[in-house]
């Protein structure tokens, strides 16, 4: 039976590896596809885009990886190099700073996806806005109103488990306010640690990013609801841990992992 899912990894880590050694990597951990860091310095670059995007995504096709999201900008080089390369869809994301009137930021936002919409219809790539904990859109009710008036098969909402959980929400009720909208989940997690002891001042309090098990959303949950609102795009693991050495051996235990989770909540042969 094949497989329902396909489950991507964040190449942002691998970014000196060849592109022959980034797909033996992850067809090693489990993984079927990627959502690749075209960045600069990485293999392939913004400037270079329309070339060496499909040149990647043929390497990486021959070696059983499919390319399934780019994480680049909105500049139009980037959607054609996108069509030419066969990848759907480009992810970004909107921040902000705290000095800075929300509701102008949102505006300005706005004023950026009607920039780029003429480039979805004219290459038929589409885009996803992720949240992100912080200034900026922060959880799934702003990712919403951010998008709502917008063709849902032209730009969109990626999910993520871990901002989603730093942010406050939970899986069921974030998932229900963006659902319809919805073009990519990401599964990570993440927890704050406190940095100071109760001594100090004023307390202080940063992100650890984690492996599975080990943070504040329930991936259990999540996939769960997944289920109940109709989800079968593809499952992005950004692979993001705090302990940056452990990075590879974290990635295949949460891949395990979330396959686990794929069977027992959609049913086995899902993956």
């Amino acid at each position: 039976m094949e497989n329902k899912f396909i489950l991507s990894a964040f190449t942002k880590f691998w970014k000196d590896e060849t592109l022959a050694e980034l797909a033996e990597i992850i067809t090693g951990l489990g993984f079927n596809a990627v959502e690749f860091a075209l960045r600069e310095g990485y293999q392939a670059e913004p400037s270079t885009a329309e070339k060496s995007l499909p040149a990647a995504a043929k390497t990486l096709g021959e070696r059983g990886v499919k390319i399934t999201s780019v994480a680049s900008s909105t500049d139009e080089n980037i959607f054609a190099a996108c069509a030419l390369a066969g990848v759907p869809l480009i992810r970004i994301m909107f921040g902000s700073n705290v000095s800075k009137n929300y509701f102008e930021a949102e505006s300005e936002m706005k004023r950026k996806i009607e920039g780029f919409l003429p480039f979805c219809e004219k290459y038929k790539v589409k885009v996803g806005v992720q949240q992100h904990c912080g200034p900026g859109i922060n959880n799934s009710m702003e990712m919403y109103n951010l998008l709502k008036d917008y063709d849902a098969d032209l730009v969109g909402g990626i999910w993520d488990a871990a901002h989603s959980a730093l942010a406050g929400e939970a899986p069921e009720q974030a998932l229900d306010i963006i659902s319809g909208r919805l073009m990519l989940v990401n599964f990570k997690n993440a927890f704050f640690r406190r940095m100071n002891g109760p001594e100090a001042e004023e307390a202080v309090f940063e992100w650890h990013f984690t492996t599975a098990r080990q943070g504040k959303c329930s991936w259990k949950r999540a996939l769960t609801h997944l289920k109940k609102i109709g989800y079968e795009g593809v499952i992005c693991l950004p692979v993001e841990y705090t302990d940056l050495p452990n990075t590879t051996r974290y990635a295949a235990e949460d891949c395990a992992y979330i396959k686990e989770l794929i069977d027992e909540v959609y049913g086995e042969g899902h993956y």
